[in-house]
């Protein structure tokens, strides 16, 4: 019986663990892994999971879409719901963006945003795209946890001269 009672009690653990892991990850941060260019230099080029950045995005920003110009954010690819994208927000709902090298000028409509990649030219971003709905955010990255070399947090920052005042 005490082998038994022993397993047992291990069982309730673990599903305690699983359960306390999963609501975390469903509420309040999730860990991903960076793959791809697009962000470069921002995270690590890679073209796996065990060599690109791995970061934590928290959730809580999604509870009243509290995002700033410049965020990083983990988002569900608009064509393809499984695949998630890390690209950087540039333009919030209602605002005006001025397309890279072109001088025209788009409005981002309400419940949208405009989402880049850092290395334009090796990005699938909202330049080809157009924007996003604020649905499909998933959570805003904050810190990178991988490699050693690298932890800490994501800096914000915002390309000069895009969003118009028009």
């Amino acid at each position: 019986m005490g082998t038994y009672s022993h397993l047992w009690s291990m069982a309730k653990k673990n599903v305690m663990a699983v359960l306390l892991g999963i609501t975390i990850s469903d509420r309040y941060v999730t860990f991903v892994s960076v793959t791809g260019e697009s962000m470069h230099p921002t995270f690590t080029a890679a073209d796996s999971v065990l060599q690109g950045d791995f970061v934590l995005a928290e959730r809580r920003c999604l509870e009243k879409y509290k995002f700033l110009h410049g965020d990083v954010v983990l988002f569900k690819c608009p064509s393809n719901h499984k695949e998630l994208f890390v690209k950087r927000l540039i333009a919030l709902p209602g605002e005006w963006i001025q397309l890279p090298g072109s001088p025209k000028v788009t409005k981002i409509p309400e419940g949208h945003c405009w989402v880049e990649g850092d290395n334009a030219a090796r990005s699938w971003d909202s330049r080809s795209f157009g924007p996003i709905p604020l649905g499909l955010i998933q959570g805003r990255v904050t810190h990178i946890i991988w490699p050693p070399s690298k932890i800490g947090q994501v800096e914000r920052k915002m390309p000069e001269g895009r969003i118009s005042p028009v």
